[in-house]
């Protein structure tokens, strides 16, 4: 049997919609690990770059087995963002996802959480390796939407698990049995939700991973860039094969991109002073998290949630309000195709949407995925957006055939004289 080893490439891009770069990558002979941070710019690259500095110590050896230690690291992992946010309540609620792989020259001790993935390309062929923690994934598990509707289904991002300081979000553990020619890649979601899978394959597929490192970023930018993007990638190779100097790997040195590569950023407690946190507006990643499934707990959640909700009104109620007033969306209203402005969000006691306009484009004329899109609500940047959204559904709904009114038949001329004969 060959003896395998791998060559690596680990690269990052903040993207060109966000002001800081919140993903930590991690490549090494050894181990490889993407961390994709949330909870805002205030705490999100802090967290993937707390959990890569805690999870790349496998790097300095373990002893036993390589699941029972990469176990042991996320759990380690795990305790230092507890221990931040305990000491900083102003970072409660930061977290992040997490990919690792812990090669012990056979197989691969693999962990998941959160919605970054793992890929795998054998015999030029991809495979997703990781069950996306969303909301959507769920849709998609209980049979409720297909997985092309997931991918432009509003809450896409809505995270069910992630690392985040507590007890209730186990991850995923799995070995995997690589081959010669495998090449492994792990993503933040800046890639796959900017960019198909089928695209990904290609872009994998180049002559070496540095270059189809680089590809994939840049198709990632090209497709708008709306987040971070952080890829990993390791090409499995004969033991005794010829180091190859031209790759970034060639040098054996380990690869730290993003977040973790970088000085720590000043932390500031915006949750106790109300001034600083009218200055600032929301960030996406602040509202990425979704109620878990009910459990015996579920009381607790639904507290925390309402207490969570509570805060965020109390302390920056206007500044989220007029936030969502910019914002548009698209959907059915009575059976037409309409702009709504606003959030598709129902906070008990507050209206944060209402109709802006209600086109003649009906829903029912609509091809089905297209209907089943507007349905469930289609996001925009923009009023001008929402209406090329109007726009394009117009073109591919089906436009129904008049049916011709008949013409009057020609009176009969014979018949109208007798009648009027018949008449005097």
């Amino acid at each position: 049997m060959t003896s395998l080893t791998y060559r690596y490439v680990a690269l990052t891009d903040t993207g060109l919609r966000r002001p800081a770069n919140q993903d930590s990558g991690y490549a090494s002979p050894r181990l490889l690990v993407i961390a994709d941070g949330m909870g805002g710019a205030a705490a999100g690259d802090l967290a993937s770059a707390e959990a890569m500095h805690i999870i790349r110590q496998l790097d300095q050896g373990f002893e036993g087995d390589a699941m029972d230690a990469l176990r042991q690291s996320v759990t380690d992992a795990n305790a230092r963002l507890g221990q931040l946010i305990r000491n900083d309540p102003a970072v409660e609620g930061m977290g992040t996802t997490l990919e690792a792989m812990l090669w012990d020259g056979s197989k691969i001790a693999f962990a998941h959480l959160g919605d970054s993935r793992a890929y795998r390309l054998r015999d030029g062929v991809l495979e997703q390796i990781s069950t996306d923690h969303t909301f959507v994934q769920s849709l998609v598990d209980e049979g409720k939407i297909s997985r092309d509707e997931a991918r432009v289904h509003p809450h896409r991002s809505l995270l069910l698990r992630a690392l985040l300081g507590r007890d209730d979000n186990e991850a995923d553990y799995n070995w995997l049995q690589p081959m010669l020619g495998d090449r492994y890649l792990l993503c933040s979601d800046g890639l796959s939700d900017m960019v198909g899978d089928n695209v990904i394959e290609m872009a994998l597929s180049a002559e070496t991973i540095d270059l189809a490192a680089t590809e994939l970023v840049r198709l990632a930018l090209e497709a708008g860039g709306y987040d971070n993007v952080t890829v990993v990638i390791a090409e499995f190779v004969d033991k005794d094969a010829a180091v190859d100097e031209n790759l970034a790997s060639s040098d054996g040195q380990p690869q730290l991109v993003g977040a973790a590569a970088g000085p720590a950023r000043p932390r500031t407690s915006r949750r106790s002073d109300p001034k600083t946190a009218e200055s600032q507006t929301i960030d996406p990643e602040e509202i990425r998290y979704a109620p878990r499934p009910p459990s015996s707990r579920r009381w607790l959640r639904w507290t925390a949630l309402g207490i969570a909700i509570a805060a965020i009104l109390a302390i920056a109620g206007g500044v989220t309000y007029n936030w969502s007033q910019n914002q548009y969306f698209v959907a059915s209203h009575e059976g037409k195709v309409t702009i709504y402005k606003g959030v598709q969000a129902d906070i008990p006691g507050i209206t944060l949407q209402h109709v802006d306009e209600i086109t003649e484009v009906e829903v029912s004329t609509l091809p089905e995925f297209r209907a089943k899109q507007v349905r469930a609500g289609i996001e925009a940047s923009s009023r001008a957006e929402a209406e090329q959204i109007v726009e394009n559904l117009d073109q591919v709904a089906i436009k129904p055939t008049p049916t011709p009114t008949p013409k009057p038949k020609p009176k009969d001329t014979e018949t109208s004289t007798s009648s009027a004969v018949w008449l005097r």
